[in-house]
């Protein structure tokens, strides 16, 4: 039910349309697995990066791999997120699921890696052919040995995640009622994972 607005809950530390939106109960264990569940539902975000003069830049990627919490891209290098990522290393992947609602958004920096990167080969598909395309010259054959193949990998500082824990038509009611009422909607809960706990889910999977 949409939680009732009381006077005294209004201000910029307790507004209930903010605060009580984060989750701060749930273990942190938990928190943790239901963002893996979520992103690993999500094969498709949105990298961003920093243009010189302009500002952020987003593009619709393929996550090629998930590695405890650092997500792993294959890149033409001559593109130009190489040339933002030179200059900037700050970076931002988001995630939207628009049949739930779930979303999350990964702040971190991103390091790039050449060819010569072993990673590739594991990470090359026949699909990733497509985005590259065979120039015909013998050398950029859209192969995993393609020295366009590149490798981009973001390391995250900052995790936010919405989990919706309302189906469809609870979210309508929610919505609807708090509409109605002046009451605000709770149609799921959102969490954030620090720096702390990320370098805990990095050694997990034995990372530094």
């Amino acid at each position: 039910m949409p939680e009732p607005l009381k006077p005294e809950d209004v201000n910029s530390k307790t507004d209930p349309s903010v605060s009580k939106q984060w989750d701060d109960t749930t273990p942190k264990k938990q928190q943790i697995e239901e963002f893996y569940k979520i992103v690993d539902s999500m094969k498709v975000g949105l990298l961003t990066t920093i243009r010189d003069g302009i500002g952020p830049v987003s593009r619709s990627m393929v996550v090629a791999k998930r590695v405890g919490p650092d997500f792993l891209f294959l890149a033409n290098a001559h593109s130009n997120k190489f040339g933002d990522l030179k200059n900037d290393k700050q970076a931002q992947i988001t995630f939207q699921n628009s049949s739930s609602q779930d979303w999350v958004s990964i702040t971190g920096v991103a390091t790039t890696t050449s060819n010569s990167d072993p990673r590739i080969k594991e990470l090359y598909s026949k699909g990733t052919a497509a985005w590259f395309g065979d120039l015909g010259d013998g050398v950029h054959n859209a192969t995993a040995d393609d020295p366009r193949m590149s490798l981009i990998e973001v390391q995250p500082k900052y995790i936010a995640y919405w989990k919706t824990t309302v189906g469809t038509l609870g979210f309508v009611k929610e919505v609807a009622q708090a509409s109605f009422t002046g009451q605000v909607a709770t149609t799921g809960v959102q969490r954030q994972l620090l720096e702390e706990d990320i370098q805990g889910m990095r050694k997990e999977v034995g990372g530094s």
